[in-house]
């Protein structure tokens, strides 16, 4: 009768590089890993990663690995290496396809890290998502449950480790085939493409966690820290010519209006239209010296200067100008502080496209101070809206793509219990918030219930980017753009 083994050693040949002439060299180092198996009739007719999950409870079960998830999610990644060719044979693949088409090649890097599950496609299904209609256009909202919390056990377990800095980060090169350990997540089965920019090698892989379709990671293959200059919009225009179809964007390089990795230089791209993406611009310019690039201010809460050329040389001489401008701007009127002391508070988040054909660079003004008022940061989600979203707004949700804290999918349900006068547990912070929803919402049922507050928390999303909005009137904003220098109409 096939065993379980069997079965996955025969996925493993349809799938792999491996023939026929393999099948007891890979059964037995899966028996190595996994322990003794007995037939199973059901194995025959599942998909490889239902088999993979199989295994693992068989692993557990014989006490070849313990039952923590990092400790499963180790043997996983080592058992899904099976069916990954080698890193330099990933690439070798990668760059002979591209020659004859940069789109195939792309696909079926991205079906390999789909297919090994390096990309965890089970674990983002999970995640809750929907659209809120805004005054900016359809917000996208994701409550993030994909990424596994930490079990209390691990992280006992973890601290009691020698501690190690190998690898340095998650996104550093040296996670290519790295086992993992409690704390630091298994990359067994993990490919990254060389990528050259200009004159230096980057690499390109997939999210294990995407947040949207083909969310991918573009990272200097040195450990250095994210730095926005002239230099970025060079690496994100050409990055855009060399994946077709895929948008490309930095997290900022300053604590609070940062990303989550400001230790490591890289890169968000995939194939998604963000709701920023498809904002119009309200008000157009041309800038002195650059009359060949079109400019204006998209209308959105956050605050966008868009630029859209053939060239795209002027577009980096230009967005390079901007930023160096910006850097040092200040505007008491408006509460823009460049400085204190010798501390920037400046920066830009900027997003690069190909737009029917031609070049655009989307460059967000990002500010870092603080007040009394505002200990998180002036331009940082207040206080209000904290119940909803207190993390740091990095690129995705600059663009428009909120990513929630799982917490709300539990503490969401409080609050319609609570709306429909029902037994609840809603917590503190959201009372206010859920007062205000009945106030405005007497026509509250079970039936529409997760609706109304679905769509407020999008509302909630909306103000929470407005917050992160620089300036809050085009008249401020008119003053930072014509200081750089506009040809007058």
């Amino acid at each position: 009768m096939m065993t379980v083994i069997d079965a996955f050693v025969a996925k493993v040949i349809e799938l792999g590089d491996y023939t026929e002439q393999d099948a007891l060299y890979l059964f037995n180092r899966i028996l190595a890993l996994v322990g003794e198996v007995s037939g199973n009739p059901d194995s025959q007719s599942k998909p490889l990663i239902d088999l993979k999950e199989d295994l693992l409870d068989l692993a557990v079960a014989n006490g070849k690995v313990g039952a923590l998830l990092e400790e499963r999610d180790s043997l996983g990644a080592e058992l899904m290496n099976f069916i990954t060719p080698i890193p330099s044979k990933v690439n070798e693949n990668f760059w002979e396809t591209y020659e004859q088409s940069p789109e195939k090649a792309i696909a079926d890097f991205y079906a390999l890290s789909q297919r090994n599950d390096y990309i965890k496609l089970v674990a983002i299904s999970k995640n809750i998502a929907f659209k809120t209609p805004s005054k900016y256009g359809d917000l996208e909202i994701t409550i993030n449950l994909s990424k596994p919390e930490k079990d209390p056990k691990a992280i006992a377990a973890a601290k009691l480790m020698k501690s190690s800095s190998y690898p340095k980060c998650q996104l550093c090169m040296e996670n290519e085939g790295y086992q993992g350990r409690l704390d630091h997540p298994a990359r067994a089965n993990h490919r990254i493409i060389r990528l050259p920019l200009g004159d230096e090698e980057w690499g390109f892989q997939y999210s294990p966690y995407a947040y949207f379709n083909e969310h991918s990671i573009v990272l200097n293959t040195q450990h250095v820290p994210m730095v926005i200059s002239q230099k970025t919009f060079e690496q994100l225009l050409d990055i855009v010519d060399l994946l077709p179809g895929y948008f490309v964007g930095s997290n900022a390089d300053l604590p609070i209006v940062g990303g989550s990795i400001l230790i490591h230089n890289h890169y968000q791209a995939g194939r998604h239209v963000f709701p920023m993406e498809v904002a119009e611009t309200v008000k157009s310019f041309t800038f002195k010296g650059f009359e060949r690039i079109e400019a204006g201010i998209v209308n959105w809460p956050m605050s966008v200067l868009r630029l859209t050329a053939d060239s795209k040389a002027d577009l980096v001489a230009l967005a390079e100008q901007i930023r160096l401008a910006w850097r040092d701007y200040s505007d008491s009127k408006a509460e823009i502080i460049a400085y204190t002391g010798d501390t920037p508070h400046h920066t830009i988040t900027p997003i690069a496209r190909r737009k029917n054909g031609r070049f655009q660079l989307d460059l967000v003004l990002r500010d870092n101070h603080t007040s009394p008022e505002h200990p998180d940061g002036i331009y940082h989600p207040h206080a209000d809206v904290q119940h909803i979203k207190k993390e740091n707004i990095g690129l995705i949700e600059v663009m428009g793509l909120a990513i929630l804290p799982p917490r709300l999918k539990d503490e969401l349900l409080e609050v319609e219990k609570y709306l429909l006068n029902q037994y609840n547990e809603i917590a503190d912070y959201h009372k206010n918030w859920a007062d205000q929803l009945k106030d405005e919402h007497p026509e509250v049922s079970p039936e529409n219930v997760q609706e109304i507050v679905y769509q407020a928390v999008g509302h909630t999303f909306a103000r929470v980017l407005e917050d992160a909005g620089v300036y809050k009137n085009q008249a401020d904003f008119m003053r930072f753009v014509e200081s750089i220098g506009i040809v007058e109409v």
